[in-house]
């Protein structure tokens, strides 16, 4: 069988002050007509199909027209299950009728885990669907007080699953976690505080797929994998190379993943350099985030740096430091005027100011003085 495995869509993400609809529809274009020329047997989302419970309309017409050409148009079924940044009483909505059209929605954590069965040249394979929870959830759906972490649920329904799993079947999970092994970006919503959000990798071994979503980083596990996220939505995510799962599952459910890249629209880069130097650069459409590494104050470096960068997200200054000695108002107010210029040129450049400086600000402020005692005269 083959089948296509993506997660973390977000859609109706604003990064930064801009609005990413043109963005990610381009990037869904390409999974259309990548499940097209892959003839794809289904097409697998593993949860945060949306970035916030109520999406903005926009959002809502991006899958709509996706789900459309895919289902209907290609004939492809989409299997979806709720990630933590969606509502998940929303997303099931309509489920059961929608499920005529072959598309597969699971929302809410329900006592048993829900599956849907397709079927290739060699049989049938399950699909297993294991939506987000929180162990809360868990413990009211299960009747189980013993559910306090996610590992713990998790133990429950793998266990439930494989006592009731038809022998010789080939199987997959989907399910939207952060499993051990893996790495996170900053772009993610912690699941739990501390650890209790993990999920020990281990009890995917029973499936012969674990189609996994939450991370946005893509990454494999043993049989586990994280497609990652469609677009980069964090500076920490720059370095990623965005991609898509091609799975093929043989008669024996031995995988084998091909990772096909996204060509976006505008890429989030991370550009770093003196002022001047950046301004030389060639002019962009791409996210971008500066750092720069002057010692001195740039003038207006934001309104600059758009006119060669125009979706310029930010400016980080780490030569701009606030200095290792913070000195409190009481002992401010003790200090004479140079003492004062001293502690401010080392807190803006981080260096303290040499002697020909010191002399630049006395000589500033003897002309000052000699202008308030004329005025004053």
């Amino acid at each position: 069988m083959r089948f296509i495995h993506t997660s973390d869509w977000h859609l109706g993400r604003i990064l930064d002050q801009f609005h990413l609809t043109e963005d990610q529809a381009h990037v869904l274009d390409q999974l259309a007509t990548l499940a097209k020329d892959e003839k794809a047997e289904a097409f697998l989302i593993s949860g945060d199909i949306y970035d916030r419970a109520v999406p903005p309309p926009e959002a809502v017409e991006l899958l709509d027209d996706f789900v459309s050409r895919v289902t209907l148009d290609l004939k492809i079924p989409i299997i979806v299950i709720a990630g933590n940044h969606d509502s998940r009483e929303r997303l099931g909505f309509g489920a059961k009728i929608l499920q005529h059209g072959r598309l597969y929605m699971f929302g809410t954590a329900l006592p048993k885990t829900p599956y849907v069965d397709l079927e290739d040249a060699h049989g049938k394979v399950r699909f297993y669907c294991l939506p987000y929870a929180e162990p809360a959830e868990w413990r009211e759906v299960l009747s189980e007080e013993t559910i306090r972490d996610h590992n713990a649920g998790y133990q429950r329904y793998v266990c439930d699953i494989q006592s009731a799993h038809p022998n010789g079947m080939r199987s997959v999970l989907l399910t939207h976690c952060f499993a051990t092994g893996a790495e996170k970006s900053d772009s993610e919503r912690p699941l739990m505080i501390g650890g209790g959000g993990l999920v020990d990798s281990r009890l995917f071994d029973f499936f012969d797929y674990t189609a996994l979503g939450h991370l946005h980083k893509p990454q494999r596990i043993g049989k586990a994998r994280y497609p990652g996220s469609i677009l980069k939505y964090s500076t920490s995510e720059a370095g990623h190379e965005k991609s898509i799962c091609v799975v093929e599952m043989d008669k024996a459910g031995i995988c084998k993943v091909d990772e096909r890249k996204f060509f976006p629209r505008r890429d989030l880069r991370v550009v770093e350099g003196l002022f001047d130097d950046i301004c030389k650069n060639s002019p962009s459409e791409d996210y971008v985030h500066v750092i720069l590494r002057d010692k001195q104050p740039v003038l207006d470096a934001a309104g600059r740096l758009r006119r060669v960068y125009q979706n310029l997200l930010g400016i980080e200054r780490p030569e701009e430091r606030l200095g290792a000695s913070r000195v409190r108002a009481a002992e401010m107010a003790k200090m004479n005027e140079d003492d004062l210029f001293q502690l401010f040129f080392e807190q803006v450049s981080g260096e303290k100011p040499d002697d020909s400086i010191i002399g630049v600000f006395k000589d500033a402020v003897a002309i000052v003085r000699r202008r308030d005692e004329e005025a004053l005269s």
